[in-house]
């Protein structure tokens, strides 16, 4: 009895190690390679230890309800952006009411809908412009596009931005003394937006 309880409790050792290593989430399939029985995590679960937060995925208390940190995890190519991005980055004062993610085409979307997620997609030259990582609200963790690379997402033609939001945002950056309007304009030379982003530095600074 007592070499299986000191059996047991190496195994839950194990997964709290690959806990610490997975950011605080773990998978039923990471559990299984590991020669692991599934039903610890279970167990786990049921003590409140860990939590499930969706099929096969698992994460620590302090951890699972950090939904942006969760989708990251989830969907390891998505990139916070748009709207979203301008709220992280303060600014914009409107909460989303869905997070927008950017992925690169071809990306297969498979539960992205479920996840009640914007999936936006962009040719693999821009997918990593502008990238940065910052805290998620719950100081985890995210990779965000920068201020500039957003600022041109929402001018494009193809976006649904309200101008409201646009022009808040755009004046938010004009007023910053953190602005770099050389990358700004770099940016918009490369994703196709230069003059609508002239036009608004242009009046605005």
């Amino acid at each position: 009895m007592f070499k299986w309880v000191v059996f047991e409790m190496k195994n839950y050792k194990t997964i709290d190690t690959m806990l610490e290593d997975g950011g605080g989430f773990i998978t039923a399939s990471q559990v299984s390679e590991a020669g692991l029985q599934r039903r610890l995590l279970s167990e786990l679960a049921e003590s409140k230890a860990i939590y499930r937060v969706a099929r096969g995925i698992y994460a620590l208390p302090d951890v699972w309800e950090d939904e942006m940190y969760f989708l990251q995890y989830r969907f390891s190519k998505g990139i916070f952006s748009n709207e979203t991005a301008l709220y992280l980055h303060g600014m914009t004062d409107r909460t989303p009411a869905k997070f927008i993610m950017t992925f690169p085409h071809g990306y297969n979307t498979k539960g992205i809908k479920k996840a009640g997620l914007i999936a936006k997609f962009v040719i693999s030259q821009n997918y990593n412009l502008g990238v940065v990582e910052m805290s998620s609200p719950c100081n985890n963790p995210i990779r965000v596009y920068n201020k500039e690379r957003t600022l041109c997402d929402i001018v494009k033609g193809n976006n649904t931005c309200d101008i409201q939001i646009i022009n808040q945002a755009m004046k938010l950056y004009a007023d910053s003394s953190e602005k770099n309007i050389s990358k700004l304009i770099e940016y918009s030379e490369q994703l196709r937006v230069k003059s609508k982003i002239l036009r608004y530095m242009e009046i605005l600074l």
